[in-house]
Formats: C-alpha cells, sequence, structure tokens
C-alpha cells in the first residue's frame, strides 16, 4: 500500500484466484506503484470472495463454496469500494467520490472488467491485464502460441512424438502402452490421461494441475520468471546425447511402420532426470502425491482454506480453460487429456451438497462468464492489455478469434504487447526509465490513458447526480 495526499484517486489491485504475497510487487514497484506514484493516488490490494482466512465457515464444504461465484465476486468488489474504511487513513475514500481504478491480471483481469461493465456508476476505470473475458469449457488455444512462438525443433519434434503417442494408443495395445510408458519411466501410472499430463508438465498450465512451470513462467522479469521451457527444449533436441539415449528414438518403430521417433530418447530421459524426482521421495508415482488422479477420496478435502481450493472451485463451476489437444492440427499434448478427464477432477473435488453442485457435472457453465460480452466486452474507461505470446490471449481482448477486435480509443483504450507473455504490464521498477524499452512503452500508455480519465472524473461524477 502506497498512502497519498488528501483526495487522490484509489488504484486497487484485485489478487484474484491468488494471495497477495505473488502481488505485493505489482503495489510496492510495479504498476499500480507507478500509477499511485504518478497521479498521487493510493494504492490496495483486494481479494474478493476470500475464504482463506477461515472467517466465514469452518470448513469448505460445496456447499459453502456457492458464493464463490462471479456474480458475487464482483458484487463484493463494488460494496468495498463503496464502504472501505482503512485504519490510519483518517479520510472518505469510498466510491464514486473518489476516483476508483481497478487493476487485475489474468482471471482477476476478468473480473475486474466485469465489475465496471456492471457497476459503471461506482467504478469509475479499469485495466484488465490479460483479462480472460472469455470462457470455453476445453481450450485447445493453449497451445497455438507455444506452436506458433516457440523454437520450431522444439515443437515439431513434440507434435510428432505426440501424434505418434497417439496412434499407440489408438491401437489399443496394453503390451505397446505399456513398452511406451516405461520409457519414460512412467509404467506405473495407470492412466492414460495422467501419464500424457506429466510429459507435458513444461507445456501445459492446466488450471486443475497447478502450479508448475513452463511456457506461461517466462517473463520480462528474472525475479518473476523461470526459463524452464527453455531448459526443456534445449534437452529434447540436445544433438550430443549418448547412444543409449538416442537409440530409444527406434524402439518404438515397430508400432510406427518402421518410422522412428525422433528425439523420444532425449523427451524420456528429461523426465526421468527432471520431473519424476519432483515427487516426494518413496511416493508411488500413481499416487495422487506423485502425477497419479485416480483416488478420488483424496480431492474432497472441505478443510483446504488454501488458494488453489478456491481457484479451482471458479475453473470448474464457471470458467474452464482446460488445455485440451488440438482436434484439427498438430498436437503439444495427447488426446487421452479430454474434457471428461479434467472434469473429473472436478466432480471428485466438489461432491454434490444440500445447497449446491457445481453447476454442470458435464463441465463449466461458461454461460455465467460470457455473459458480460465474451471478446465483445467494452466499458468505457475500461483498458485491455494483452501479450501477444501469452498462451490465454485467445480468451482475452486480442484473441485471433475476436471476430470484432476493437481499435484503441482514449475511453477504450486497448494495446497488444508485442512478443510479451502472461500479464507482462503488471510487473515494474517504479522508475519506468529503467525498465526494457517495451515494458516502459506500454507503462506509459496506461500512465496517459488515465491522465486522460482523472482529468474527466468530476464532470462524470456530477453526471451521477443528474
Amino acid at each position: 500500500m502506497r498512502t497519498t495526499s488528501h483526495g487522490g484517486p484509489i488504484f486497487m489491485l484485485s489478487s484474484g484466484e491468488i494471495g497477495y504475497d505473488y502481488w505485493t510487487p505489482v503495489t510496492t514497484t510495479g504498476l499500480v506503484a507507478e500509477l499511485a506514484q504518478n497521479f498521487s493516488g493510493l494504492a490496495i490490494s483486494w481479494k474478493a470472495g476470500t475464504m482463506e482466512n477461515h472467517s466465514q465457515f469452518p470448513m469448505l464444504p460445496t456447499d459453502n463454496l456457492r458464493w464463490l461465484s462471479i456474480d458475487q465476486l464482483i458484487a463484493d468488489t463494488a460494496n468495498f469500494a463503496q464502504n472501505v474504511q482503512i485504519p490510519g487513513i483518517d479520510e472518505d475514500l469510498t466510491a464514486p467520490g473518489r476516483p476508483w481504478i481497478l487493476f487485475g491480471g489474468s482471471l482477476a483481469g476478468g473480473e475486474v472488467a466485469f465489475t465496471l461493465k456492471t457497476y459503471p456508476d461506482i467504478i469509475y476505470g479499469a485495466i484488465s491485464s490479460s483479462g480472460t473475458i472469455q470462457s470455453y469449457a476445453g481450450y485447445p488455444q493453449w497451445f497455438y502460441r507455444i506452436q506458433q512462438h516457440g523454437p520450431q525443433d522444439c515443437i515439431k519434434s513434440v507434435e510428432n512424438i505426440v501424434a505418434k503417442i497417439d496412434h499407440v494408443i489408438a491401437l489399443n495395445d496394453s503390451k505397446a502402452i505399456a513398452e511406451l510408458k516405461a520409457i519414460f519411466g512412467l509404467e506405473e501410472l495407470e492412466d492414460l490421461g495422467d501419464f500424457a499430463v506429466t510429459i507435458a508438465v513444461r507445456l501445459i498450465k492446466n488450471p486443475l494441475f497447478y502450479p508448475n512451470s513452463g511456457w506461461q513462467e517466462l517473463h520480462w522479469d528474472p525475479n518473476v520468471g523461470s526459463n524452464d521451457f527453455y531448459y526443456f527444449c534445449g534437452n529434447l533436441t540436445n544433438p550430443d546425447s549418448p547412444s543409449n539415449i538416442t537409440r530409444i528414438d527406434k524402439q518404438l518403430a515397430k508400432y510406427t511402420n518402421g518410422k522412428e521417433w525422433k528425439n523420444l530418447g532425449n523427451y524420456a530421459e528429461y523426465i526421468k532426470r527432471v520431473i519424476i524426482p519432483l515427487c516426494p521421495e518413496g511416493t508411488s508415482i500413481n499416487s495422487n502425491d506423485c502425477f497419479g488422479t485416480l483416488n478420488a477420496t483424496a480431492y474432497d478435502n472441505p478443510f483446504d482454506f488454501t488458494w488453489l481450493r478456491e481457484y479451482m472451485y471458479q475453473v470448474c463451476s464457471e470458467f474452464g480453460g482446460y488445455p485440451l489437444g488440438n482436434p484439427n492440427g498438430p498436437s503439444l499434448i495427447s488426446h487421452a487429456v479430454d474434457l471428461a478427464y479434467t472434469q473429473r477432477r472436478c466432480n471428485w473435488s466438489f461432491l454434490p451438497g444440500q445447497y449446491n453442485t457445481i453447476f454442470s457435472p458435464d463441465g463449466p457453465r461458461s454461460d455465467r462468464w460470457n455473459k458480460f460480452g465474451g471478446l465483445a466486452l467494452e466499458a468505457d474507461r475500461l483498458m485491455q492489455v494483452d501479450g501477444s505470446w501469452d498462451p490465454w490471449e485467445y480468451l482475452c481482448e486480442h484473441s485471433p478469434e475476436n471476430p470484432h477486435p476493437r481499435k484503441s480509443t482514449p475511453l477504450k483504450p486497448t494495446y497488444e504487447i508485442p512478443g510479451a507473455g502472461h500479464v507482462w504490464d503488471s510487473r515494474g521498477l517504479l522508475d519506468i526509465s529503467l525498465e526494457p524499452q517495451f515494458i516502459q512503452d506500454v507503462h506509459y500508455f496506461e500512465l496517459a490513458a488515465v491522465k486522460v480519465w482523472l482529468d474527466n472524473f468530476e464532470e462524470w461524477h456530477k453526471s451521477l447526480a443528474a
């Protein structure tokens, strides 16, 4: 939090599904701090709908999660803005008397956009960073940006291996499937979906197998990001691997008409050397504590007050976004990971209660998310900022599938950061001049847009009483 001179704007960061600690740099040195510094404002963090502090309920069965809906979340945010009191600040901070400008990234980017759209007489503006305003239950588009912008030798190798994996699975030959799993050291895994997710760990950000470190974790700020994706690709395409690894490329050729599986040995070696050791020592690979998911009773834990259970409920009930294999072209993940496989964990995690069930056993109720407009969503003083390399961008304003992309205007600004990933504009160095040029560019754009908004606040405020 940064304090301000009397009467300045309020810049509120919505932390969405993740706890405050992750977003603290955004309000101390990042974009929200930069906004507060430049406009003599107050930067605050807010987590709508959180149940992590146990204050509302002593446990979180499905019944008690029924208020964790998008409608309730945005209503809570508007109510907070109208009634907030902060110890040590002896002034009226409430909306609409003060200009409240919300910032949210990713899921929270969608939430702040929906809040402004629904409560335009309370909330003055919002910046939606990689804001997921569109929902699909299944989301094969997750992989499209990786396929377009990842190292092509790596991408083509994974696509070719995955195609052969799906071919072997389609043979329904138990001996062939067992041999395939064993090559990766995953022969204990019973479920083919579990096998497919495990070997895709550096590629996928499945909301129900979160977190891990892959494409989404690439970042301009080395204090935030991880290069594990590139380490994976470097290992996968290593031309100098010893013969005991490269000969594995031919081991399964008998199932694919004599065609070798280029870089299969490298792929399997990486999984065995880097991924399998992530399991707790002494744990079976097939257990829920490792890479298995078949223990249904392990998921419905009403005493789990972590942010992950809350996030899963939102994903399972309304948002979706399950990364799946491409149905119409080369894929980076096996088609063994389908909608039913992912939804299964939802059904096990949130058993029907007396008053509430997850809204559809066949998948999340995307209509509850999309009713705000989906890709067509717009509102006065809603700024939408996306990254052109973001795997979530197909759910954002700059989606290539958006039939009516908007042109940026001062009242409804939009900005696509070239070569940027997920929520890259959120972080900053407080001194914008020290940031990489492409981050400077978007931050100065955001500051300029907010200045125009603030210059017109009094006129807007007077119009409320008209």
